[in-house]
């Protein structure tokens, strides 16, 4: 939105801008904001920033924790949840005293890997494009007692999901995962769907389309423009953000879980992703014998594959996640590329024909994710395959254009299977990591941390628990 300082200052005195808000993610990707009054900003604190204890949201020990979230001004805009004119910033953490850049910020991680990128003349651009699917509900209840533990989630457009004791309905009802691109009245969330949308694209964000998607209660997608990596992460937190306020406003509530339903349909993060040099798609090659894809795709593409399992622990690190990367419900569990095939973890689009469109989409990710982590990592594995070379066509990555879950067992048993556990996939990472310390992009002591972090409060705090169905499997045992 601003390019230079002092147009920042006159926007706030101009608009009568009366509050400032400062948003950063910590290490999980989860956002966080701190808010100033408009008469203390200035054209020192774009500089210098606003302090906060980065022990607190877990980046710092307790007796180093200080840091600064430094604004970025060209992601300024006016927050349209606040009832206060309020001006609102993403920001970069950084070092308190020194205003040094810090190694484990997520946006500094997602800036390295772009620059790493043109460092390496292989390209000087990565265009990447999430696409947003996300469940719309009514109401949700949860308890974690020791005790009692219990979710229940009310969702009038399903028959299952209704609030006990409510009245008859028009029957106008989903069937279980029968939600793909219905129309009113089955889809009942077309309204505020184009709410959501009108709010992002008042924010700049341009939207292709949206939809209902297959889960039957409540689950839509959104898809937008390609963007600059760490232009498509900022936008990927303002979506999000827009998303969970507007359905909060409308009187609904929304998560990306990967999957917050048994039965029904996940809710991935499929990334769309190409690299460009002077304005030219270097993905494209018209004389290519396989969709157009040039030596540079396919490349990126084995990278990508060949890193798949420990690119996991980034693209997927939940223990949610995995609950989703199951056989049957389109989401891939196999590393193998195809040419418009839904079960590939990576798909090429049929409909990309021209140079302009030709990219990859890969489908594993979900918004468990921290974006800026996610995408880096994915950047970094395709520069890793270019460089290297690693051709999928000769490594049992495909591409294989069939029904990979009806395929026979000899092909099966060729290619590799993604992680089936958040602790397999962080295993996975611990084993195969090199590609992503490169440049400096991400550093050994993020990805220690990392791994530690999501073992202990993760993978050890869900082991742990009793779940209620084992109360039903093994109570009269």
């Amino acid at each position: 939105m601003f390019k230079k300082l002092d147009d920042v200052v006159k926007f706030i005195k101009k608009n009568q801008i009366r509050m400032v808000d400062f948003k950063f993610t910590d290490l999980s990707g989860k956002l966080y904001h701190i808010t100033i009054p408009a008469k203390n900003f200035s054209i020192k604190t774009i500089k210098e920033g606003i302090g906060y204890d980065g022990s607190s949201i877990g980046f710092k020990a307790v007796e180093c924790g200080d840091m600064c979230a430094v604004p970025d001004i060209s992601t300024g805009s006016i927050d349209p949840f606040w009832d206060v004119p309020t001006l609102s910033f993403m920001c970069n953490a950084v070092e308190a005293d020194t205003k040094a850049e810090f190694h484990m910020d997520p946006r500094t991680v997602a800036q390295k890997a772009e620059k790493y990128l043109k460092a390496s003349g292989i390209a000087d651009k990565s265009l990447m494009g999430p696409e947003f699917e996300f469940y719309i509900f009514d109401k949700v209840s949860l308890e974690n007692e020791p005790c009692s533990t219990s979710f229940r989630i009310i969702c009038e457009e399903s028959i299952s999901g209704r609030e006990k004791g409510a009245l008859p309905t028009s029957g106008h009802k989903m069937l279980h995962k029968q939600g793909y691109h219905q129309a009113p009245p089955l889809d009942g969330l077309y309204n505020i769907r184009a709410e959501i949308v009108e709010e992002i694209e008042k924010s700049g964000i341009s939207v292709h389309y949206h939809h209902h998607e297959v889960g039957a209660p409540g689950q839509s997608e959104i898809e937008v423009d390609l963007k600059p990596l760490s232009e498509a992460a900022d936008n990927t937190m303002a979506i999000k953000y827009i998303v969970r306020n507007m359905c909060k406003k409308l009187g609904k509530t929304a998560t990306f879980m990967p999957k917050p339903l048994y039965l029904e349909a996940g809710s991935g993060m499929h990334v769309h992703q190409f690299l460009t040099k002077n304005g030219k798609n270097v993905f494209y090659d018209k004389k290519a014998k396989y969709a157009n894809l040039s030596k540079t795709a396919l490349y990126y593409i084995g990278g990508i594959l060949k890193h798949g399992r420990a690119l996991t622990a980034f693209t997927n690190p939940s223990t949610n996640s995995f609950k989703r990367l199951i056989a049957g419900y389109e989401a891939p569990v196999n590393l193998f590329f195809s040419l418009g095939n839904r079960s590939a973890a990576i798909r090429v689009p049929k409909y990309a024909i021209k140079e302009a469109d030709k990219r990859i989409e890969y489908r594993p990710p979900d918004f468990t994710c921290n974006i800026y982590y996610c995408l880096a990592a994915l950047l970094m594995a395709g520069i890793d395959g270019i460089k290297n070379k690693i051709d999928p066509t000769k490594n049992n990555f495909g591409p294989y254009d069939v029904d990979i879950f009806n395929a026979p067992d000899s092909l099966k048993n060729k290619i590799v299977p993604l992680p089936t556990s958040l602790e397999e996939s962080l295993k996975a990472l611990k084993k195969d990591h090199e590609f992503l310390l490169k440049g400096g992009v991400f550093s050994e002591d993020l990805i220690k941390c990392w791994i530690e972090r999501k073992m202990v409060t993760e993978v050890e705090a869900i082991k742990n628990r009793p779940h209620p169905y084992e109360f039903q499997l093994y109570y009269g045992s």
